[in-house]
């Protein structure tokens, strides 16, 4: 069974097709960019072949949707002889809100659903929605599948995502934590807990999803029981460009100061914000330490910045736990970045973290790096969310 997997932005598609017939296999995969803008940029990249870029301009979803399918059975770099070998099209869809607790079959209802919620998440719902009914003309005979950030977060209890704020504004517009990154956070707790031949259903799970998107979630006995971030993605850790936690009268201050709107705002704690805005260097922290050690001590400070906030919810989530076994590292930095590792766990002794400093020379490997004695288990895992997306769209596209 071949599956696309589709992540629609407001201006760009990531895409991987797989084969799903036995262990899965990922036949090609890339990214459409720069949708709407003058230059346009389609990247393909077939199993086995050359990667094939195309820079031309792509006016909306649909031109860059045409493009994916035509590379895909193209005579010279495609992997299909035709597209009814495509047999489901899964979708990543940001906000599920309270509507769906798991991943479901598109019909009429769910893309309503999808539609309402794009209030709460303008960025994304929007373009994911876009993506569901161009592939709907594309290939009206294919099931689709979406499969939401915020579904593995629909176990919290009340007491952990209700605001202090006046009632009435969840009961009447739904604000409250919702949490995101949940694919990844489900997909790495049950993998670990696989590799070391664990139940996870009698395990108490941190797992932190470190990249320019940063979350952190607690897990209890393979259920989310809390995660930073919020209503939107912003809340939560310091991250790329996110100002994450911060003082709303700190917010309201500076704009009163500076004279900004909502939007303007909105773009202050989203997209100038985070290890970038506290460095004036780089959202990248391959930079931000290129740029430490050459003695640039805000650069220094973002990372230390960083690491604290994520130690901070480590040591807040063992609290909710009562206790810890498991910590896991994903994401782009958890997988690849001993130093964040390393001092993200430094001096946490007391909860029996203790890391190992050869073991922690890893990257994008699943491995355990806490020492042989500790009381703790600290690993890296290797996320895979198309690959989720994958599973639960046989799955539902098969019933």
């Amino acid at each position: 069974m071949n599956v696309l997997v589709l992540n629609c932005g407001s201006s760009s598609i990531k895409y991987q097709l797989l084969n799903m017939d036995g262990e899965p296999v990922v036949l090609a995969k890339g990214i459409v960019e720069k949708i709407g803008l003058t230059y346009g940029s389609f990247t393909y990249k077939p199993t086995g072949k050359d990667k094939v870029v195309i820079e031309q301009p792509i006016v909306d979803h649909s031109v860059g949707m045409d493009l994916i399918l035509k590379a895909l059975i193209d005579p010279n770099y495609g992997v299909l002889k035709s597209l009814q070998e495509i047999d489901a099209v899964g979708h990543r869809v940001a906000h599920g809100g309270e509507y769906f607790s798991e991943s479901v079959k598109i019909d009429q209802e769910a893309k309503t659903k999808i539609r309402a919620l794009g209030e709460i998440a303008p960025l994304h719902n929007p373009a994911n929605l876009k993506g569901i009914e161009t592939m709907e003309k594309l290939l009206p005979a294919v099931p689709q599948v979406a499969v939401f950030d915020t579904s593995f977060h629909q176990t919290l209890p009340k007491k952990a995502y209700i605001y202090g704020i006046p009632y009435e504004y969840y009961e009447e517009y739904g604000v409250r934590r919702y949490g995101f990154h949940g694919t990844s956070h489900k997909f790495v707790a049950e993998k670990a807990c696989r590799i070391l031949g664990w139940d996870i259903t009698q395990k108490k799970i941190i797992t932190c999803h470190l990249g320019n998107g940063a979350s952190i979630s607690a897990i209890d006995k393979g259920k989310s029981v809390d995660t930073s971030m919020g209503f939107t993605p912003v809340a939560g850790l310091v991250m790329g460009t996110r100002a994450g936690d911060l003082d709303l009268g700190a917010l309201l201050y500076i704009a009163e100061k500076e004279g900004l709107d909502l939007a303007k705002a909105n773009t202050l704690v989203n997209k100038k914000s985070g290890v970038q805005g506290i460095s004036g260097v780089s959202s990248d922290f391959r930079e931000l330490q290129a740029a430490m050690e050459q003695g640039n001590a805000r650069a220094a400070l973002a990372l230390d910045v960083f690491c604290y906030n994520v130690k901070k919810y480590i040591g807040a989530y063992a609290a909710v736990l009562n206790g810890v076994d498991l910590v896991i590292f994903t994401g782009g930095i958890g997988e690849n970045d001993d130093i964040v590792r390393r001092e993200s766990c430094k001096d946490m002794d007391y909860l029996g973290i203790r890391i190992d400093e050869q073991k922690n020379k890893v990257r994008s490997t699943d491995a355990i790096i806490s020492t042989a004695d500790a009381k703790t288990t600290v690993m890296t895992i290797t996320t895979d969310e198309e690959l989720v997306i994958a599973m639960d769209t046989v799955r539902l596209s098969k019933n």
